[in-house]
């Protein structure tokens, strides 16, 4: 069938009254490629127009597949014809979603609104998925196509939509392995799938066939408080402020943790986190920490929330971690938390005072392990 001549509407509509199925597909593939023969004079192109939108009310499948078929690769064919194509059964959707260039980043969002599952699965597989785009699937996107866009590796997805698939779907393993891959994703946003770990751990019943609840309860804390100041060591100094921020929102800024930040020399970490609790300005409390006197420190400690005998733990690791640059060796800092233990061996304080040293002594041996792997592990090197 050929529109190369004038097209009258009603004469193609009377024909198609009485043409099959296949007779019809063929003819609106010959009309959409038509259409897109820039040499189309307008008064055509204005038929070919209002008989393929007659086309999407066809009966058959078929017949609006071809229209797809016919469109789909072409970045100049009609917008409103394929976002209805787009909005049709899942193979003629699949057709105009996963090739048409022509689809705009609002008609994407859009769609993606508006559809189901499917829909959104096939726009999330899209090459050169754009960012307005990924951020709707963020907010908007079930399980398998947010786990199919995270698959996407052209799919433009930033950190603040990172974060919200962190938030919806961090329970799902395959979720957070793929999310713990990106470079990109926020701190506290891979704190929070840290946590989310923790507590799928937590709620095993392996687990707890294996250890004591109180162990296991324990045991799933010291590993939140390392895996929280390892990723506290590898963001850079203006995304801390947002990491500290996420943590005091849930309650975690513990002295546990504090003093493993001490302990461990995260002390831009640390530092952050006297700023957030404290409310002072950030050059006044890095003045205090690197040359206040005792009573300052403890005003300071004070300030956050640090009292009685505790106070007294953060103001000897404070004054460890100056004689320790001034020192200039090496080895200095690691030895803070067995510097803070055999200083405070013959105290007599408060249960938070012990619950205190109890955190730093797990920290002490942490380090001995760690030295004697790595001791283990050179002897192995020097054999070989």
């Amino acid at each position: 069938m050929c529109f190369e001549a004038p097209v009258i509407v009603q004469a193609f509509l009377r024909w198609s009254e009485k043409a099959g199925s296949t007779e019809r597909a063929k003819a609106a593939y010959a009309l959409g490629r038509t259409y897109l023969q820039s040499d189309l004079a307008p008064e055509n192109r204005d038929a070919a127009y209002m008989t393929m939108t007659y086309l999407l009310d066809d009966p058959s499948p078929r017949v609006r597949l071809a229209l797809a078929e016919a469109l789909a690769d072409a970045p100049d064919a009609p917008r409103a014809i394929l976002i209805s194509l787009a909005e049709d059964q899942p193979e003629i959707a699949c057709t105009v979603i996963a090739r048409s260039p022509a689809l705009s980043e609002a008609d994407l969002v859009d769609i993606a609104a508006r559809g189901e599952s499917l829909t959104r699965s096939l726009i999330a597989a899209r090459p050169g998925l754009a960012r307005g785009v990924c951020a709707a699937l963020a907010e908007v996107g079930d399980l398998p196509e947010t786990i199919i866009m995270l698959e996407n590796d052209q799919a433009f997805i930033t950190p603040f939509s990172l974060r919200r698939i962190a938030e919806r779907h961090g329970g799902d393993a395959d979720v957070r392995d793929l999310l713990l891959r990106r470079e990109e994703l926020p701190a506290d946003a891979r704190h929070l799938l840290v946590r989310r770990i923790s507590d799928a751990l937590a709620g095993s019943s392996l687990v707890h066939a294996m250890i004591a609840r109180q162990r296991a309860e324990g045991l799933f804390r010291e590993a939140e408080d390392s895996a929280t100041i390892l990723i506290a060591s590898n963001v850079s100094s203006s995304e801390l402020p947002s990491l500290v921020e996420h943590l005091r929102q849930r309650l975690e800024l513990t002295p546990a943790l504090l003093i493993h930040a001490v302990c461990s020399g995260r002390l831009e970490f640390f530092t952050a986190a006297m700023v957030n609790l404290s409310g002072l300005d950030d050059r006044k409390v890095r003045a205090i920490l690197a040359t206040g006197r005792p009573h300052a420190l403890k005003a300071l400690f004070q300030s956050v929330g640090l009292f009685g005998d505790v106070v007294g733990v953060f103001i000897e690791a404070t004054m460890m971690w100056r004689r320790a640059a001034r020192s200039q060796v090496p080895e200095a800092p690691a030895s803070v938390s067995a510097e803070l233990l055999a200083h405070f061996r013959d105290v007599d304080g408060s249960e938070a005072l012990f619950e205190l040293l109890h955190a730093v002594r797990k920290l002490t041996l942490t380090e001995e392990r760690q030295k004697a792997r790595h001791y283990a592990e050179a002897l192995t090197v020097d054999a070989a």
